[in-house]
């Protein structure tokens, strides 16, 4: 399900990025400003996120769709060893398939230098303000979950919180680093591309500024005051995690 989840993700971003950056396609040329059919790009991958994390499984797995997040939650010992290593194998897994599952209906549309594949590399500022922006996305974004999904009054609308923030990155940072904060989503389009530059950030920023997102939470809340590694848990799916959630 965190496999097949962000293999759907990737299959996401191709097609919207082709469709809205491809030079001959009819969409780009209607819209000539880039930075409105960022924000066109941002609100259709922040309706993609939304969508896998109240699916029927992203209520079963929990919807982390991104390893960063998982080894979070397995920090703060939600998850068995087991459980988060082949949750973060999966979602490496299903970002390839999904980019050469989109390679094979887009083919010359993603590979265009335009779309190359929705690769995430850092933009005019440098290596040093996309680790920087990598890094910031990531603590907001876990910060973000964490209090949301602990608070039991807001805890349902978890995924429409982690949309929204998709939706804002990809509108506003995505010219400093691309806009990853997953590294499996980074992965898959660095694989299908065979392009590699770079890349450390993007396996470095995300985990680390999620751990730190942990802490902080540790620190201000306590061990206790956490429920459940799901995303979403006001179902009825079957759950794996050490849950608190009543």
């Amino acid at each position: 399900m965190e496999g097949l989840s962000l293999g759907l993700f990737m299959i996401s971003a191709c097609t919207f990025a082709a469709i809205l950056e491809y030079p001959s396609s009819a969409l780009h040329l209607l819209i000539p400003n880039p930075p409105l059919r960022r924000v066109l790009m941002g609100l259709a991958m922040g309706a993609t996120a939304v969508a896998l994390i109240y699916s029927p499984f992203g209520k079963r797995s929990g919807a982390h769709i991104n390893p960063s997040t998982t080894l979070t939650f397995f920090r703060l010992g939600k998850m068995e060893p087991i459980d988060a290593l082949f949750y973060r194998f999966l979602q490496f897994v299903g970002g390839v398939i999904g980019v050469l599952l989109a390679r094979t209906v887009l083919r010359e549309w993603i590979a265009h230098r335009s779309v190359n594949y929705v690769v995430t590399r850092p933009g005019r500022y440098g290596e040093l303000w996309a680790f920087v922006a990598e890094l910031m996305m990531a603590v907001i974004l876990m910060s973000v979950i964490l209090w949301v999904s602990n608070t039991r009054a807001l805890n349902r609308y978890t995924g429409l919180f982690a949309g929204t923030l998709v939706m804002i990155y990809i509108s506003v940072e995505a010219p400093i680093s691309g806009m990853s904060s997953n590294p499996a989503r980074t992965f898959g389009s660095a694989f299908a591309a065979q392009v590699w530059s770079s890349i450390w950030i993007y396996f470095t920023a995300p985990p680390i500024g999620m751990l730190l997102a942990a802490e902080l939470y540790l620190r201000l809340r306590g061990r206790d005051r956490i429920l459940c590694a799901k995303l979403h848990h006001e179902n009825t799916e079957r759950c794996i995690f050490h849950c608190n959630y009543r």
